[in-house]
């Protein structure tokens, strides 16, 4: 075949493998021909691809062998290879080739030229959006096969099919996505334009993004999943939005949650006739509930109604989800990212993070969110302890020689976990790691046992949020009257609403002041539980996030009643002949500001396992 710009030959009968694909379309990109296993420059180089304006910092597989300074991978990279082609260790200017002899056997050959293809972020191949992560989508619009704008609107499009309708082997419509955006298709526009002027500016840019429906967006309402609140339209966004839409990221739409993150039942009055709700489903079976109080996020990533989600999680929001819809979720370190202009629920205890389909783009969000905010004055704390990109931890040999330590009382008696659990801990153990059972220390008890901070604070916190960001029009301007209006979850007005909006500020302060009761037990928990890990010389603690479609006693509360980070990761679902087919996750635990560790080890057990599976009801559109 011919080649606009260069000559490319094949071998007539080998497999057109996507990695075939690549060498080809680069190798002819950069004026390469390639003959079999022969590869010679040609005389004239072709224009190569424009060079990014900030590198994309998704390491260490995609940048390790740039060799042009750009920390990735690009045809500039091949460029710089083709002159030494076929150069062998017996030549005289072999020192200056022998950087590019990439499969160390002597010689600079096609092998080498695929090597380094292999690590451009590119593909020409046919893209299937389901079940896409990041990469996947970076490597096809790179190639042209898709841009931003026909990505976002296969996402929208997918929305319209499947959200609010009942699937031919369900029961319940998802009802995970409260508003789509109108200006999502400029925005992916916007980012195509960006990327033909500069290339790939970042692993997010173009991608669309689901929030959860309690993060302030300029171009949707953030209703909290309240009917009282539909016309809460701000003027900014909350800062964790900033961050996504610098990095590129296309907000496509505001994920469903349970009415102001309340509960785990996902019940949402928005945009509902007075004194009715929707309840978000499963897409696994759709009549269970899909968890919360995310669980709209949960839902639409797991149905790939986007291609990253956000949530917020005060005692176990993102995580319970996620385990509910086989999702890795990363419940951050409260002070890593901010959370200013975000409905709260309990600040003591608050933080929002990412909701994805797997660990790679788990941390390709998380370092779009970080960052030191005054508008949270909490974030001063993460300063020196954030890396340059959360994707550098990610290595498939992460579990070797890492300690990890379980309490046997946070396992449950479900079979279905407890199989699930002897699973994960082999698969552990068969990469390297050693998985041992240690003995709680003391003031475990206090820590599982110490309460949610909703009640105490939601008043308070509510009403500084309001004071600070509620639109002007909407008339629920206090809990209080929030509790009086008609467009509520049914059942509310009294409990929780009425009961929390009685909370004086004398309570509040002896719950969460400085020298709060509760403040203080979080602080203590936070030492018990670092001291505990540096005693046991412990990388991570594990449990099981919950059981299928439930929780387990008080797992969810060990990271938010010590401030540690956690990040949860799929490890199997139950069989058809057990009690439930519903997911399981397992749950890491780590040391403050240690998410680049934690992430490291929640990918090495993933590759291990690759327990996520797809929703069947929710394929291919078609």
């Amino acid at each position: 075949m011919t080649a606009s710009r260069s000559s490319v030959f094949f071998r007539e009968g080998s497999v057109m493998t996507p990695l075939v694909r690549r060498v080809l379309a680069v190798s002819a990109s950069i004026g390469v021909v390639v003959a079999g296993a022969v590869v010679a420059p040609t005389a004239a180089l072709a224009a190569p691809a424009p060079a990014p304006s900030a590198a994309p910092f998704l390491a260490p597989y995609y940048t390790e062998l740039d060799v042009t300074g750009d920390a990735q991978v690009t045809t500039a990279d091949l460029e710089a290879l083709a002159p030494h082609l076929g150069a062998t260790s017996s030549d005289a200017g072999w020192a200056d080739a022998a950087g590019f002899d990439l499969d160390d056997d002597g010689a600079v050959t096609a092998s080498d030229l695929a090597l380094l293809s292999e690590r451009i972020i590119y593909d020409d191949g046919p893209f299937q959006i389901v079940e896409a992560d990041a990469v996947a989508m970076q490597a096809a619009m790179n190639a042209g096969v898709i841009t931003s704008v026909s990505l976002t609107q296969q996402y929208l499009d997918r929305i319209a099919a499947y959200d609010k309708v009942v699937r031919p082997t369900g029961v319940r419509p998802l009802n995970s996505i409260i508003t789509t955006s109108e200006v999502a298709l400029k925005a992916a526009a916007a980012a195509d334009a960006i990327r033909a002027e500069k290339g790939m500016t970042g692993m997010l840019l173009g991608i669309p993004v689901a929030l959860k429906d309690n993060y302030n967006t300029v171009d949707m309402p953030t209703t909290a999943g309240c009917g009282c609140w539909n016309g809460n339209q701000t003027s900014s966004d909350a800062t964790m939005v900033k961050g996504l839409r610098a990095d590129g990221a296309v907000i496509v739409a505001k994920a469903s949650m349970d009415e102001f993150a309340i509960n785990l039942s996902s019940q949402w009055s928005a945009f509902q006739p007075d004194g009715t709700a929707l309840t978000v489903s499963s897409p696994y079976d759709t009549t269970q509930t899909s968890g919360g109080s995310s669980g709209g996020t949960g839902a639409a990533i797991a149905a790939n109604l986007a291609g990253i989600g956000f949530g917020t999680d005060t005692g176990g929001s993102i995580r319970i989800p996620s385990t509910y819809n086989q999702l890795v979720g990363v419940r951050p370190t409260v002070g890593l990212a901010s959370r200013d202009g975000i409905v709260p629920l309990a600040l003591s205890q608050d933080t929002g993070g990412p909701i994805a389909r797997s660990v790679q783009d788990a941390a390709i969000a998380l370092d779009a969110v970080v960052g030191e905010d005054a508008g949270d004055p909490v974030t001063a704390r993460q300063a020196g302890k954030v890396p340059e990109t959360y994707t550098s931890y990610l290595d498939g040999e992460s579990l070797k020689g890492k300690k990890i330590g379980y309490i046997a009382s946070m396992l449950g008696t479900n079979p279905i976990t407890q199989r699930l659990f002897a699973q994960a801990k082999a698969s552990m153990e068969a990469r390297g790691a050693t998985v041992v059972a240690v003995t709680a220390p003391d003031g475990f008890s206090a820590i599982v046992g110490e309460g949610s901070g909703s009640g105490p604070e939601f008043n308070h916190d509510l009403q500084n949020y309001i004071t600070a960001y509620l639109n002007p029009a909407v008339s629920a301007r206090s809990l209080l009257a929030i509790s009086q209006s008609p467009n509520i979850v049914p059942g509310r007005a009294s409990n929780p609403y009425g009961q929390r909006a009685a909370v004086t500020a004398s309570t509040y302060q002896a719950w969460a002041g400085p020298q709060g009761s509760h403040t203080l037990q979080l602080a203590k928990g936070k030492q018990i539980m670092t001291a505990f890990m540096d005693d046991q010389k412990l990388d991570a603690v594990v449990y099981p996030t919950g059981n299928p479609y439930g929780t387990i006693g008080t797992n969810m509360r060990l990271s938010p009643n010590t401030g540690l980070p956690a990040v949860t990761v799929p490890m199997g679902q139950g069989l058809s002949t057990e009690a439930s087919t519903g997911g399981v996750n397992l749950e890491f635990l780590g040391r403050d500001f240690a998410e680049g560790p934690l992430l490291g080890i929640a990918y090495g057990f993933e590759q291990a396992t690759h327990a996520r599976t797809t929703p069947a009801a929710y394929g291919p559109l078609g």
